[in-house]
């Protein structure tokens, strides 16, 4: 009776999305094992995600599916135990404090080199590319690192300073592009690595250290897809060590996946499987906190490039599964696939956001034209 419950549960939450159990289009919900409603409706988005690693459910067209889902905000109509407990954790605790600041290195960024290797671009990029007149996503991507260092305004001779660094393609564009010398830093011991090796003979020091060690003074500072892992109890803390780091002329650029509304915890299933300890951080949050330090120069939102750049990746990892499934089981196949179309929907859906955010310590001089 309660799982006939479930079922009729996930139906009215289905409706408004129109996704129907059993239905002959490419976004509708395939059941294999009758349980998944239970879990669905009782575990919320940790039963779904790991319903559907166990082959529980299936849908051809999982990326739409998660677009019409989010869409219609049925995800803001499941409170489950599991997620209150969660909300109340996050409150009182610092689940990003120091000792579990190189969990997600561990867990997701030394999953495999391999795996980043056939999934990326060349560079390794691994954050949302910028596809205004791009054709693939090796464009899309420089594209990007050239928003970023063109905002930045890099000239030759400049320190700079890259917090959460990942293989170093960042860095290495910018000391070879721009004259630059760069301090990069990674919580990962293999992005650490491949980053060395990528700028070898260039002016990067690559160093594997949570940001809250960080010295020095840089006239530039950046950080591309890190900030959603420094935790809401940890900005204030980020945004003085960047002013602190920060030259008195300088500028830094912020660029993070962010949220519509101030959160204290993130999602249970990506937590748990893709980046442990993450938090997605409202506009409020980010505001607020930085307000004492810096001056805003730049909003840029481009939340529908970031789809695009997921289902890119997802593109090459299927076209290269056969080659890596003899080291990955097929659970992390359906788990990857999840992760990365789960993702495209939700920012196709503007349920979180791409931003850009340019500040700077003392207020850029004269009029400035910033590139879009």
């Amino acid at each position: 009776m309660f799982d006939n419950f479930c079922k009729k549960r996930l139906e009215h939450l289905f409706e408004p999305a129109d996704i129907s159990i059993g239905g002959g289009r490419q976004w509708d919900f395939q059941v294999h094992q009758p349980l998944v409603f239970r879990r669905a409706i009782t575990e919320g988005s940790l039963g779904l995600g790991e319903s559907y690693m166990d082959g529980w459910w299936d849908c051809h067209d999982l990326e739409e599916f998660f677009f019409k889902l989010l869409s219609s905000k049925a995800d803001e109509k499941i409170v489950t135990p599991a997620m209150l407990f969660g909300k109340w954790v996050g409150r009182i605790y610092n689940l990003q404090r120091p000792s579990r600041a190189f969990a997600v290195g561990e867990k997701h960024y030394n999953t495999g080199n391999d795996l980043f290797e056939v999934m990326l671009d060349k560079r390794m990029i691994y954050s949302c590319g910028y596809w205004k007149e791009a054709n693939n996503l090796g464009e899309a991507q420089e594209k990007k690192l050239r928003l970023v260092f063109d905002k930045l305004q890099l000239r030759p001779g400049m320190s700079i300073l890259d917090i959460g660094c990942g293989w170093g393609g960042a860095a290495r564009f910018a000391a070879e592009n721009y004259g630059v010398s760069v301090t990069a830093i990674t919580v990962s011991t293999e992005q650490a690595k491949i980053a060395r090796e990528q700028c070898a003979g260039l002016p990067v020091t690559i160093n594997v250290t949570d940001y809250r060690n960080l010295e020095g003074s840089f006239d530039r500072i950046y950080s591309i897809g890190m900030f959603e892992h420094v935790g809401y109890k940890n900005y204030r803390n980020y945004f003085r060590m960047v002013s602190r780091c920060l030259k008195p002329d300088g500028v830094t650029l912020l660029h993070t996946i962010g949220t519509n509304q101030p959160s204290f915890n993130g999602d249970p299933w990506s937590c748990k499987y893709i980046f442990p300890n993450s938090m997605l951080p409202s506009s409020s949050q980010i505001t607020k906190n930085y307000e004492a330090f810096f001056m805003l120069e730049d909003w840029h939102v481009f939340t529908y490039d970031y789809s695009l750049t997921l289902k890119a990746w997802q593109e090459n990892f299927e076209k290269m599964w056969p080659v890596l499934q003899s080291r990955y089981s097929e659970k992390f196949h359906r788990m990857w696939r999840y992760y990365l179309l789960s993702f495209s929907g939700a920012f196709r859906a503007r349920s979180i956001q791409l931003w850009q955010i340019l500040l700077s310590k003392n207020g850029l001089r004269g009029r400035v034209s910033l590139l879009r």
